[in-house]
């Protein structure tokens, strides 16, 4: 059964920052890749990073692309996002995503799996 579980999440204050865990059965992690993708009330799910598990090349969104770094410790079998300087505007429930195929790597609808969500808050 392909389990994610995410971590991490909380409230903090702009310009601070949060790492985001992503722990995953064996079996997910034998996926093509895994990602984060987020949504504030009221929005659509939007892309935020993804790492190719094999090779460890990343892409992420130009709203966090500097302050946000996706990583994986195949040993742990788990996914980062370590996330700087952040802004009011990525407030969001950010969800852990895999996948089996290398199409579609920035939209939802290219991952099959997900996990549950948590709850990132940033305040003034």
């Amino acid at each position: 059964q392909v389990q994610l579980v995410e971590s991490g999440g909380g409230l903090v204050q702009t310009g601070g920052s949060l790492r985001l865990s992503c722990a995953a059965s064996e079996r997910t992690f034998s996926r093509y890749a895994m990602g984060w993708f987020r949504q504030a009330p009221g929005k659509e799910r939007e892309f935020v990073a993804t790492i190719i598990l094999s090779a460890g090349d990343t892409m992420y969104a130009d709203s966090v692309k500097g302050r946000f770094t996706i990583s994986r410790d195949s040993a742990k079998n788990t996914v980062f996002l370590q996330m700087n300087s952040l802004k009011r505007e990525d407030t969001a429930v950010y969800y852990c995503a895999a996948t089996s195929d290398s199409v579609r790597l920035r939209s939802p609808l290219g991952y099959k799996y997900w996990g549950q969500g948590t709850q990132v808050t940033v305040s003034s």
